[in-house]
């Protein structure tokens, strides 16, 4: 790898990388100027500077600071310098000062580069999942010392291979405790999800497009607007809302408007609605709509309205209010022409059907469950999982979950032994679901996840992804298909390690991989 000390930026973390290989020049593919990007590395060393010098007895009061700091750093999170100067300064002022050298990450040996990465962009995934379960009064002692513990090892330059290896598969393990940490945190609050049909369809009058995955948000726009003729609809990984009874109670909780997050600088040109983000993904906005676009907890951009810890949505509701919304009632559809969406197939509702699901399979009349999911993008190569699942067997059900769902859950695959062929698990952090799910089955068959007849076609953007990932590595997990390029920051040492481990493989054409699946 080339040095890097004398680019403008460098950045390799999620899927879109320039060439594959890392951005540096004066932007980003994702948008963050250069200057943005080295903010957020000085954040980063701040963070493990700040690790290091945090006594244990002092680990959890500052565990508050270290999960904003790195769910800031996020892809599509935060566009604002002068937001990250100021945490900088908050950062440095609670220990974090002399800020440790990313550099000396970048520059450093390929391998040890590559594991790095992983710790350091995995526990950015889990550090967004910890802030939301925190949001709603949940911590966990274990995670919250697992993001210091992880820090220091990043910021060790002494680590080698034997010592960063198992930190990586420890990364996977906490990330479970924190995903379930956060299941618990949802349902309790919200209720377990049930499965609902989401309309596409958005209604005449003023409305609220709330994008994002942070369901305390939105529960607290749901009140602020009960009565004032706005009505709310989802947008990306939103959708699984409309399945949690605490919010699905709320009538003007409407429908989803739009697909995934990378089409919404087409999707909102000129949106008659006020657009409210809670977590990524955020792209740069464009002028059609940049009068509508309303940021809060770690989201935010340059020049658009801030909403702050008093979560007081009135500019929001004015704003929306003010638009009109459409004249006339408006049907949209999915990428795929369909204008029905369903979720709320979450763990709770799919072991309630455990017995049946074992029949059925037993029976010979499924064969084969697909999870299908993970995050969606803009580069060339993801209609992969549309023609994948489109290709499905008919005695086969595929589970799906993130924003990957956007490029096939508008089909209608019908359904076998009486569920529908394409279940909807929630949100990434819902991989929590799927895995309960899978561990479920294999308990009930007497056997081992890697030999149920589940195959698992992972696509990735960002670090909740790499979370993720690492999480189905540690529960030893095999024959995963990932695309729909290969990280970047993994270098060929770790990935021949990762192949040869747990068969990890890179998607080919979905005829090929079926057939590999269905062997």
């Amino acid at each position: 790898m080339n040095n890097m000390i004398n680019e403008k930026m460098f950045c390799f973390q999620c899927e879109q990388t320039a060439g594959g290989k890392g951005c540096a020049f004066n932007a980003g593919v994702c948008g963050k100027k250069n200057t943005t990007a080295n903010l957020q590395d000085n954040l980063t060393g701040s963070l493990i500077t700040l690790a290091k010098n945090t006594p244990k007895d002092k680990e959890e009061e500052t565990a508050e600071l270290i999960l904003k700091g790195l769910f800031t750093t996020i892809t599509n999170v935060n566009f604002d310098d002068e937001t990250l100067k100021t945490l900088i300064d908050e950062v440095k002022n609670a220990g974090g000062n002399e800020p440790f050298d990313m550099k000396k990450i970048w520059n450093e040996n390929e391998d040890i580069r590559s594991l790095k990465s992983l710790i350091l962009f995995g526990i950015k995934g889990m550090a967004a999942y910890a802030y939301h379960a925190a949001v709603l009064g949940y911590r966990e002692p274990v995670v919250d010392r697992f993001f210091f513990e992880a820090l220091r090892g990043i910021g060790d330059m002494n680590a080698d291979l034997r010592k960063l290896l198992p930190m990586v598969m420890k990364t996977g393990e906490i990330n479970l405790k924190c995903m379930e940490l956060l299941d618990r945190a949802n349902t309790e609050t919200y209720g377990n999800p049930i499965p609902t049909a989401v309309t596409m369809k958005v209604e005449k009058g003023p409305f609220i497009v709330v994008t994002g995955h942070d369901l305390y948000d939105l529960k607290k726009l749901l009140e602020q607007t009960e009565g004032k003729g706005v009505n709310v609809y989802t947008h990306g990984e939103m959708l699984p809302a409309h399945g949690y009874p605490e919010l699905k109670k709320y009538p003007h909780l409407k429908g989803n408007f739009g697909t995934a997050w990378q089409n919404q600088q087409k999707e909102f040109a000129d949106i008659p609605g006020a657009v409210l983000f809670t977590t990524n993904c955020l792209m740069p906005v464009k002028d059609s709509y940049a009068d509508r676009v309303f940021t809060t907890e770690v989201v935010e951009y340059p020049e658009m309205v801030h909403i702050g810890e008093d979560k007081d949505f009135t500019p929001v509701i004015e704003k929306a209010i003010e638009l009109g919304g459409y004249k006339e009632d408006m049907l949209f559809t999915g990428i795929n022409g369909g204008s029905t969406l369903m979720t709320g197939f979450a763990h709770g509702t799919v072991l309630e059907k455990a017995p049946e699901v074992v029949e059925a399979v037993k029976s010979g009349e499924i064969k084969h469950f697909f999870l299908v999911g993970g995050c969606d993008g803009a580069k060339p190569g993801r209609n992969y999982y549309t023609e994948f699942v489109k290709m499905t067997p008919k005695d086969s059900v595929v589970l799906t979950l993130a924003c990957g769902k956007y490029r096939f859950n508008d089909l209608d695959l019908g359904t076998v032994a009486g569920l529908p062929r394409i279940m909807d698990m929630g949100q990434c952090n819902d991989a929590y679901s799927a895995i309960k799910v899978a561990v479920a089955l294999a308990e009930a068959f007497g056997c081992s996840v890697n030999e149920l007849p589940l195959s698992m076609v992972i696509s990735w953007y960002e670090q909740k992804a790499v979370a993720v990932l690492l999480t189905l590595l540690h529960l030893g997990i095999k024959n995963i298909y990932l695309g729909p390029t290969l990280p970047a920051f993994i270098s060929p040492k770790v990935l021949e390690l990762l192949v040869d481990q747990y068969n990890i493989s890179p998607i080919s054409t979905p005829a090929e991989d079926l057939k590999k699946m269905l062997g």
